[in-house]
């Protein structure tokens, strides 16, 4: 899943001549703190709502000031886990996305970013999950595989995290089945240590959303 295919097609870019008030009113309308400034097709940076207060003058044009801009951004071409990244680590509610010649696309919301990372870990998907806790010496996925398989079961996503001065690995599996008792018990008999286990649910969810945040936290770090 690249950039390109999460640009949103609503939210609009800022103009040197918009004022303030003007960019307020859209972060109101669309739920974020940032917008793009773009003339023609060169982007310029991001302003925040923050940026707007620190004027103290919201009715002038923002070209009228001497703006201290940052200017994040991912290419058409990278992938989702690269703007959740940067997402992440400047706390950004938007993410420009430029093309290879460095043109303004447009950008992806944190809300479509949320979206269409449930679709990529399958959370609409009915199943349960099952976290397990490994040492790195001793993670092989294709003994993880077999395992789940083996109990008439299909992986749909799992991804690796590790917190900083942790030596084990977390591993969060999201499987076809509801119950999963039949998987737990399994990796109960080859000595995997089970953190938690969930029953997933066909929507996007508070639970889903945590585990999200909790991803944007971890890759902060």
């Amino acid at each position: 899943m690249l950039a390109k295919d999460l640009i949103s097609e609503i939210v609009p870019a800022l103009k040197t001549s918009d004022t303030g008030a003007d960019a307020l009113n859209w972060m109101e309308v669309f739920r974020v703190s940032h917008l793009p400034i773009v003339n023609n097709k060169v982007f310029l940076g991001l302003i925040s709502d923050a940026d707007i207060y620190d004027l103290n003058a919201v009715d002038e044009p923002l070209g009228n000031h001497k703006l201290s801009l940052i200017v994040p951004y991912v290419f058409e071409h990278q992938h989702i886990y690269e703007v959740i990244e940067i997402a992440a680590r400047l706390k950004l509610t938007i993410v420009p996305v430029l093309s290879e010649e460095q043109e303004y696309m447009g950008v992806i919301t944190q809300n479509d970013l949320l979206i269409r990372f449930s679709e990529l870990i399958a959370a609409q998907t009915p199943g349960g999950i099952i976290e397990i806790e490994v040492g790195p010496r001793d993670y092989a996925l294709s003994e993880i595989s077999r395992i789940v398989e083996d109990s008439n079961a299909k992986i749909l996503s799992l991804y690796v995290s590790q917190k900083q001065g942790d030596e084990q690995l977390k591993i969060t599996i999201k499987l076809n089945r509801v119950d999963i008792s039949s998987v737990e018990n399994a990796f109960v008999r080859y000595g995997y240590n089970i953190r938690s286990t969930y029953v997933g649910e066909p929507r996007v969810d508070d639970t889903t959303r945590r585990n999200f945040e909790s991803l944007m936290k971890y890759l902060s770090i």
